[in-house]
């Protein structure tokens, strides 16, 4: 008779990207950019806005000003970015597919959850208010960061806040350079690409989706890449 092998110990924490994992938002910025784009008098392309997914918000703005060829400062593209997806968030939420169901497994099995992301407060604010009070016991914004993704403090802070080291955490990313800063940091990091590719690595695991994931299927993952 074959004993059943062992379960694998849950995650002590799973670190969530934002833009792209828990919310669709990147169309959002796209249209944005493309308003920005016309308003000033400049020229976009959809590769330009891919180029975008994961950065930190400044350099995007510095990107913006380059190629678009605007006169504006990287600051004022940001903000006026933020203007105009804060203002879409704010009549729907896109969640991603599984991420909501997903975050209520977790937080009913214990597993505390950090939000790691590159946007700034005052947009993630809109999104963690559609969210149960609580739902994240660390939330790392790119304004509360001196250096963004692929720079990997932003994953050693929300593990620090946790009072945990990286290694015992699962991040969950959708871009390379969200996965790079979680495995720089020491995370192991399952991707889940969206709307662009992320390249297969160390410390990286993948999946579809995050329909049909929980808590267990979450610690093999983790144990895997022990």
């Amino acid at each position: 008779m074959t004993l059943p092998a062992p379960p694998h110990p849950l995650p002590a924490a799973v670190l969530w990207d934002m833009d792209g994992t828990l919310v669709d938002t990147e169309p959002y910025w796209i249209a944005t950019e493309y308003e920005m784009a016309e308003k000033y008098g400049g020229t976009w392309s959809h590769e330009h806005a891919m180029n975008l997914v994961g950065n930190a918000l400044l350099e995007s703005g510095d990107y913006i000003r380059v190629h678009m060829g605007i006169d504006r400062t990287p600051q004022q593209i940001v903000d006026e970015l933020l203007d105009g997806v804060v203002a879409r968030v704010e009549e729907e939420v896109p969640w991603r597919p599984g991420a909501r169901e997903l975050l209520t497994d977790l937080h009913a099995h214990g597993v505390p959850c950090a939000l790691v992301t590159m946007s700034w407060q005052r947009f993630v604010t809109p999104i963690l208010s559609r969210l149960p009070a609580g739902t994240f016991a660390s939330v790392v914004t790119g304004d509360r960061v001196e250096f963004g993704k692929p720079h990997p403090e932003p994953y050693l802070t929300a593990a620090a806040e946790l009072g945990l080291h990286p290694a015992q955490c699962l991040a969950i990313e959708d871009s390379n350079t969200g996965a790079k800063s979680a495995v720089a940091a020491g995370c192991t990091v399952l991707c889940v690409p969206n709307h662009v590719p992320i390249l297969e690595g160390d410390g990286r695991v993948f999946a579809d989706t995050l329909v049909g994931l929980d808590p267990p299927a979450l610690g093999r993952m983790l144990a895997r890449e022990d």
